[in-house]
C-alpha cells in the first residue's frame, strides 16, 4: 500500500521509539542518497519534537508526508484531535543567518493550503502552518485563523511547539481523529497548467494529478477514448480526427498534454503538442527548462539552460512552425499523431492567404489553415490521427475561424478520413450559428460523448464560474445573480478604486498564490488609471518570477491582455474593465479606440472577439476575482462617468458585492 510518509507512530509510542529506530525508518524509505546534512537535519527535528511532544497524551506523527501536486514533502506533521499542524525546519549550520525566511514562509503556507484544498481528510481540519528555524529569536504566539481555518503562519525557533499546541487545542474536544482514515483519505489535486505539464513530463500519470470526484468529468476517460481512436487508426492504417470540446478551465489543455507524453500502443513514437498561442508555448517551455535544470542539479547531473529548452522544445511546438514546414517541403510529417491546442483559433482561408502571401511568400496558397493543417497530415500513406482541442467562445483575433472551417475542409477534400467529436457541437459557443451537426451529415463521424469535458477544474472553488461569466456576457442578471449563489466559496469582489483592488489581491493571496491585472487588449483609457495594456509583458517572467522581481505578475505593475493570459491562469486576478465593452439601453455595446476617441464596433465577427476577449479575462481567475469599474471624468470625453456607471450596475444586479472601506 502506497504510504503518504516515510514514518508515522502516535505520539506517545514516537516519545518512547529510540532516536536510532526513528532513524533507521526514515533512512529505509528514503529513495535517493542520504546526505548527511539530511541525516542531521532528521536528528535535530527527532530530538526537538521528543522534548516539545513529552506532555502530548494523545495525537499522530508523520515525518515526510507527501504533498503529491507539489512533489514535495512536508517535514513533519501532527495531527493532534481536530488540528492539523504542518511543521518545516530550517536547521544546521548551513543556515546564513537566524532569521525565518520568506521564501520557508510561503513554503509551509503552501502545504498548509494544500492540505486542506486537496486533501479530503483535511478539509474540515484547522490547519496551522509552523515555520522553525534553529536558533531565530523567540517570537510572540498570537493565532489568527482565516475564514477556511487556516491559521496564519506562525514562527518558532522550535522551542515553543509546545505552545503553540496548547494554545491551538485548548477547548478543544478530546476525541482524536482516527490517523489511519485521515492519512489514507482521498487526495483530488487541481494543479494549474504549469504544474500538469512538469508533472506529466516527469512521467506522472494524469491520475495522479487530477481531481477524480464523481462531480468532474475524469480526464482519464478522455485520454483513454482518444488512446483508443489513436489505436484503431493504427491497427486499421486509418485517418482520424477527433474534436475534445469543453468549458473553460475544463482540463482541454491538460488532456492534450496528456495525450502527448504517452507512447503511442505498439511504437516507440509520442504525440506532438502543438500550439498557436505564443504566450502559452513560451511560458510552458520556460517553466519546464526551468524544472529540468532544478531537478538536474539536485540530483547531482546539472544541465545548462539552453540544453533544457531545446528537450523541452520537442514536446511543446509552437504550430506556425510546424505549418511552416509543411509549406517549404511536400514530405508527410514525421509524426503519426498531433494535438492541435485552441483549434478553434485557427485562421479562415482570407486571413490565412494573406498571411501566407504577405508573410511566406506562398503566391498559390488558396486554403484555411484547418484544411492546410489537415493536408499535411494527410500526406501520410499508412494512418494518422490529429486531435483538436477546442474552447467554446474562445476565439479572440481577426480571422480566427472557429470549429466551422475545420468542418468544411472536411467534407471539401478529407470525406475518406473518420470524424469523431463529443456531440455537444451545435452550442453557440461553438457553432457561431452553422448547424455543424448537419455538416456532419456526408462524413464518416461517430459521436463519443468522453470528448467533452463539461465541468471547469481550473477554478476548483467554484466549478458554476464558466456558467456565471457565460450568464454575464449573455446580459442575463437574473441568471448570474442566481448562479451567484453557487460561487460561496469563491470571492468576488467590485470597486471603482485601483489601490483598493490591490490590496484586495494582496490580502485574500497566501503563500506562493499568484495575483495579477488583466484587461482587455483594447481597454486603451485605463492609461489613466496607470494601466498601460499597450506595453507588452513578458510572459515567461510575469507568470512564472517571484514576488521579487518587478517583471512578474505579483507587482501589480503590468497588466496582460488576453492575448497573454489565454490557456493560462493565476489563482487571484484583478479584472480591469474598460469602455470598449460597456452597457447602454441595458445592453452590451461593442467599441474600438481610433485616434482620439471611441468608435462603434459593426462588425458581427469583431463583436464575437470583444465579447470572447471579456469571457476569457473573466475565467482565468482560480480562487477568487475583483473587478475594477474606473469612475471616469467628466473633463474627459473618452472617459465619461456614464460609460462605466451601466457596468458597474449591472453586475451588482448580478450580485456581485461592492468592496467598502
Amino acid at each position: 500500500m502506497f504510504k503518504r510518509s516515510y514514518f508515522d507512530n502516535s505520539i506517545p509510542a514516537f516519545i518512547l521509539q529510540s532516536e536510532d529506530e526513528i532513524l533507521g525508518a526514515l533512512t529505509s524509505a528514503h529513495q535517493f542518497e542520504l546526505t548527511a546534512q539530511q541525516r542531521n537535519a532528521w536528528i535535530a527535528q527527532i530530538v526537538n519534537l521528543k522534548q516539545q511532544l513529552a506532555k502530548c497524551l494523545s495525537g499522530h506523527v508523520y515525518f515526510e508526508f507527501t504533498i503529491p501536486r507539489m512533489g514535495k514533502r512536508v517535514d513533519v506533521v501532527l495531527l493532534i484531535q481536530n488540528t492539523v499542524f504542518v511543521i518545516e525546519y530550517k536547521t544546521g549550520e548551513h543556515l546564513s543567518d537566524r532569521s525565518h525566511d520568506r521564501h520557508a514562509i510561503d513554503q509551509v503556507v503552501d502545504y498548509a493550503l494544500d492540505l486542506k484544498n486537496f486533501h479530503e481528510g483535511s478539509h474540515s481540519k484547522r490547519i496551522v502552518p509552523i515555520l522553525v528555524t534553529t536558533g531565530a529569536p523567540a517570537a510572540v504566539v498570537n493565532v489568527q485563523w482565516d475564514a477556511d481555518q487556516i491559521a496564519r503562519p506562525l514562527l518558532s525557533n522550535g522551542d515553543n511547539i509546545e505552545e503553540i499546541i496548547r494554545l491551538v487545542v485548548e477547548g478543544e474536544s478530546i476525541s482524536d481523529t482516527d490517523a489511519r482514515d485521515w492519512s489514507e483519505s482521498g487526495y483530488k489535486p487541481t494543479p494549474t497548467i504549469i504544474e500538469a505539464a512538469q508533472a506529466l513530463y516527469q512521467g506522472h500519470a494524469v491520475e495522479e494529478i487530477s481531481r477524480s470526484d464523481a462531480g468532474v468529468k475524469n480526464l482519464s476517460n478522455t485520454t483513454e477514448c482518444i488512446l483508443d481512436i489513436i489505436t484503431n487508426s493504427r491497427k486499421n492504417g486509418r485517418k482520424s480526427i477527433c474534436f475534445v470540446t469543453g468549458v473553460p478551465g475544463a482540463g482541454k489543455t491538460l488532456a492534450g498534454l496528456n495525450i502527448s507524453t504517452r507512447k503511442v500502443e505498439g511504437t516507440e513514437e509520442h504525440a506532438v503538442f502543438l500550439s498557436g498561442n505564443g504566450p502559452l508555448v513560451t511560458v510552458m517551455r520556460e517553466a519546464l527548462a526551468r524544472d529540468r535544470v532544478a531537478r538536474a542539479k539536485a540530483n547531482g547531473n546539472p544541465i545548462n539552460k539552453k540544453a533544457a529548452l531545446q528537450k523541452v522544445s520537442a514536446f511543446i511546438q509552437n504550430i506556425h512552425h510546424f505549418r511552416d514546414e509543411g509549406l517549404r517541403s511536400d514530405n508527410p510529417p514525421v509524426e503519426h499523431v498531433v494535438v492541435f491546442d485552441e483549434a478553434q483559433r485557427a485562421w479562415n482561408q482570407a486571413h490565412a492567404e494573406r498571411f501566407m502571401v504577405q508573410k511566406r511568400g506562398a503566391l498559390s496558397f488558396d486554403m484555411s489553415e484547418p484544411e492546410f493543417l489537415i493536408s499535411l497530415m494527410d500526406r501520410r500513406e499508412d494512418w494518422c490521427t490529429i486531435v483538436c482541442l477546442i474552447g467554446g467562445g474562445q476565439e479572440i483575433n481577426t480571422g480566427e475561424a472557429g470549429l466551422t472551417e475545420w468542418f468544411d475542409a472536411l467534407a471539401k477534400r478529407f470525406q475518406h478520413w473518420d470524424v469523431y467529436h463529443s456531440g455537444h457541437l451545435n452550442q453557440r459557443t461553438y457553432s457561431w450559428g452553422q448547424d455543424l451537426n448537419a455538416k456532419l451529415r456526408n462524413l464518416r463521424a461517430k459521436k463519443e460523448e468522453a470528448l467533452h469535458l463539461a465541468v471547469s477544474v481550473r477554478s476548483y472553488r467554484a466549478e458554476k464560474l464558466s456558467d456565471f461569466v457565460e450568464a454575464i456576457i449573455d446580459g442575463d442578471a437574473e441568471r448570474a445573480r442566481h448562479l451567484y449563489l453557487a460561487l460561496e466559496k469563491y470571492p468576488l469582489a467590485i470597486t471603482r478604486d485601483l489601490s483598493r483592488a490591490k490590496n484586495w489581491l494582496r490580502n485574500h493571496a497566501r503563500g506562493t498564490e499568484r495575483i495579477g491585472l488583466v484587461a482587455s487588449s483594447g481597454a486603451i483609457r485605463l492609461k489613466p488609471e496607470g494601466l498601460q495594456v499597450k506595453s507588452e509583458i513578458d510572459p515567461a517572467n510575469w507568470f512564472l518570477n517571484n514576488r521579487d522581481d518587478i517583471r512578474s505578475s505579483f507587482y501589480l505593475e503590468d497588466v496582460a491582455t488576453e492575448f497573454d493570459i489565454q490557456g493560462l491562469e493565476l489563482d487571484w486576478t484583478c479584472m480591469c474593465w474598460d469602455a470598449d465593452y460597456r452597457r447602454e439601453a441595458d445592453e452590451w455595446r461593442h467599441y474600438s479606440f481610433k485616434g482620439t476617441k471611441w468608435q462603434h464596433v459593426k462588425d458581427a465577427f469583431r463583436k464575437v472577439y470583444l465579447a470572447n476577449a471579456y469571457r476569457v479575462l473573466l475565467t482565468r481567475a482560480r480562487q477568487g476575482m475583483v473587478i475594477l469599474i474606473p469612475r471616469g471624468d467628466e473633463a474627459d470625453h473618452t472617459r465619461y462617468p456614464h460609460f462605466y456607471e451601466e457596468i458597474f450596475e449591472f453586475l451588482l444586479r448580478c450580485g456581485i458585492t461592492e468592496i467598502t472601506p
